[in-house]
């Protein structure tokens, strides 16, 4: 498998995408401390009914995820961050590099938990929400700081805890569903 993840990386650094370096970048720079979920949310949160629950089961998968990733999956796996200059990186697409463990990618399990989450109790806000998170996951690894296998497990911790955040917030809002049908 890390012979197969160290491959696609590779992959994604050696293809030459000058156009979509910047925004890519500047995707991955925004989705830091999931200030675009948290954009959204406060947004939706402004709209009572299912807007509001929305960014309330976002949230809380956000909270979720995150915490998921970073007190428990980047403690217990302890993988090393890819080695950009050794790929070959452009470094216009450089970001930071985190401190922090590789896998898994937070950043994609946090996305991918508020799209989730966000989709099943908005479902017109699913596609563009789901589209925003694979792009977030994609920039992780275009910008060289994690491998491709790093962003599939956060993407999976994310469905985790996107259906861990639903089951919590739509339990006590169960009746009132019922009511709005």
């Amino acid at each position: 498998m890390r012979a197969i993840d160290g491959a696609l990386y590779a992959a994604v650094a050696a293809t030459p995408t000058p156009t979509l370096d910047r925004a890519l970048r500047r995707l991955s720079h925004a989705a830091d401390h999931s200030k675009i979920s948290m954009t959204v949310a406060a947004a939706l949160a402004l709209v009572p009914g299912r807007p509001r629950r929305a960014a309330l089961a976002g949230v809380g998968a956000v909270a979720l995820a995150s915490t998921a990733a970073n007190v428990f999956g980047k403690r217990m796996v302890r993988r090393r961050r890819p080695d950009r200059e050794e790929a070959r990186v452009i470094v216009d697409r450089h970001v930071p590099m985190p401190k922090s463990a590789s896998f898994p990618s937070g950043h994609t399990a946090s996305a991918v938990a508020f799209a989730t989450s966000v989709g099943v109790v908005l479902p017109p806000a699913a596609v563009p929400l789901g589209a925003l998170a694979v792009a977030v996951g994609y920039s992780r690894v275009h910008t060289g700081v994690h491998y491709p296998g790093d962003v599939a497990a956060g993407a999976v911790l994310g469905l985790a805890a996107a259906v861990t955040s639903l089951a919590i917030v739509h339990a006590p809002l169960a009746p009132l569903h019922r009511a709005e049908m």
